[in-house]
């Protein structure tokens, strides 16, 4: 078996949204009967994010499900494309020489969907096996990239994952509701994709992959399909729960491979929330410049769900030494990986 490297790196946004030009242009209109709306649009640490669906444009907040699905697939083909051959080309790989292509998202559906649409149009070979990793919510890159490594390392051959979301084809129709405000505040659509290869002598290594769920928990983050789009549901809970674990599956992550969290060299952690920032620094005794990356990406991205995490790994594509991803989301489920350098 060949160890399996991560060796190219894409991503693709669609048009650039200001978060106070968001709140001006829409939210404060929609959310007006909510008092405190416009702490939490100025407290999510955003500055800008990115839209196929500029709510200042146009309101999409009555549209059916079925609209929106149609509509996913129109704004989804090109930034799938875009992110896939950014990767491909940042690893030096062809398309035809791909085994397995892995498409995760919980923002859209499709039948054929993107894995077989972007497949062809970028000529990946018609003996290619596909896999779709769907509705898991912001964690999914993390069981994604634990599937692809899997394929590669036992089969031998590169494969591809690319996440793909746009949340912004999911807002909801006024009401007082915080939680919604707060997933307006935060979330944003982006795909990013990833190129893990056999044996490579360049690149990280993907030395490794911890997960845990509480199922007692399960209220506490909900994706809800309705007649009108995904509904999240969002407790302020959150992050409280995420502090009861997230010490214990690093210490496994980073045990089994005889580490220790001072010999991280980087943090790619899923900026969920400042909050969610804040806790899991305070709980790892990490410094503050240790979450820089992931900060940063808040602030220029947003939350863009299951592609965050791999933005911020870009973000780290320099760091020397030890990484360590994490994610965090529905069930409540925290993912780690760690990567080493090839």
């Amino acid at each position: 078996m060949s160890a399996p490297v991560l060796t190219g790196a894409g991503s693709a946004w669609p048009a650039t949204l200001d978060q106070a030009a968001a709140w001006d242009g829409f939210f404060a209109r929609h959310y007006a009967g909510v008092r405190a709306a416009r702490r939490i649009f100025a407290g999510a640490g955003v500055r800008r994010r990115h839209a196929v669906a500029n709510p200042i444009d146009e309101d999409i907040s009555g549209w059916s499900t079925g609209a929106r699905m149609a509509r996913y697939v129109q704004e989804a083909l090109p930034l799938g494309k875009q992110a896939v051959a950014g990767a491909l080309d940042a690893a030096g790989l062809a398309p035809g020489e791909v085994g397995l292509f892995a498409v995760v998202t919980c923002t859209g559906y499709a039948t054929p969907g993107l894995d077989i649409r972007l497949a062809a149009d970028l000529g990946m070979p018609a003996g290619l096996q596909r896999l779709l990793v769907g509705h898991m919510g912001c964690y999914a890159a993390l069981p994604g990239l634990a599937a692809v490594t899997d394929f590669v390392a036992a089969r031998s051959r590169p494969a591809v994952l690319l996440c793909c979301e746009l949340t912004s084809l999911h807002v909801q129709p006024s009401q007082d509701d915080v939680e919604q405000v707060v997933a307006h505040a935060l979330f944003s659509d982006a795909a990013a994709a990833v190129v893990v290869e056999p044996g490579a002598r360049r690149g990280r290594r993907i030395a490794g992959v911890v997960a845990r769920t509480d199922p007692s928990t399960t209220d506490h983050m909900t994706w809800d399909v309705t007649d009108l789009g995904f509904r999240m549901g969002l407790s302020p809970r959150v992050p409280d729960v995420l502090s009861l674990h997230v010490g214990d599956v690093v210490d496994e992550l980073l045990g089994g491979a005889g580490l220790t969290i001072g010999d991280v060299a980087g943090w790619a952690v899923h900026p969920g929330g400042p909050r969610i920032l804040d806790v899991v620094r305070d709980e790892l005794g990490l410094a503050e410049e240790q979450m820089a990356a992931s900060r940063h990406v808040l602030a220029e991205h947003g939350n863009c769900s299951s592609a965050t995490v791999l933005l911020v790994l870009q973000e780290l594509a320099d760091v020397d030494g030890p990484v360590v991803a994490m994610a965090f989301g529905p069930g409540l489920t925290l993912y780690a990986a760690l990567l080493l350098p090839a």
